[in-house]
């Protein structure tokens, strides 16, 4: 199967802004005509835990980095631009906030719009994690973007 490459992936990395939790710096970097990394550095304000009993969480803002390898499928959309669904794993460190230096697992899904002809990408993204606490949990992320690539 063939699948064109969008000016996006031409230029390979991209640099923006993702709004939501968190919010701050999202980068990505294409390795494949699929696949890519994806990194990010944000603050979080409010919880995202969910279903946690008896840990110490005070909902105050904090330090949010992520690193997810994606695969995207860019036939699930069809049109004349470029809508790949896209998935994935990574890691997320979290600091402040009552998480103390913590690890997650991410579990990545998303849906990008890539125009031809121009070197953007716009972005919604939804990943559970689990939460490597003292008493693990789940937890929410969720974001929207838009990065420029160079």
């Amino acid at each position: 199967m063939f699948i064109s490459k969008t000016t996006a992936q031409d230029r390979s990395f991209g640099m923006g802004i993702m709004l939501g939790e968190p919010t701050g710096i999202s980068a990505k970097l294409w390795t494949s005509s699929t696949t890519a990394f994806d990194f990010g550095v944000g603050l979080s304000i409010g919880g995202d835990r969910i279903g946690v009993a008896n840990v110490y969480y005070n909902g105050d803002s904090r330090v949010h980095l992520h690193l997810d390898y994606l695969l995207h499928a860019f036939n699930a959309v069809g049109s004349t631009d470029e809508y790949p669904i896209y998935y994935g794993m990574g890691v997320r460190f979290n600091t402040g906030g009552g998480y103390y230096n913590s690890l997650a697992v991410r579990f990545v899904l998303g849906l990008a719009w890539m125009p031809h002809d121009t070197p953007i990408d716009m972005f919604i993204e939804f990943v559970p994690s689990l939460q490597l606490t003292s008493e693990p949990a789940f937890a929410m992320d969720s974001a929207v973007g838009l990065r420029y690539y160079f």
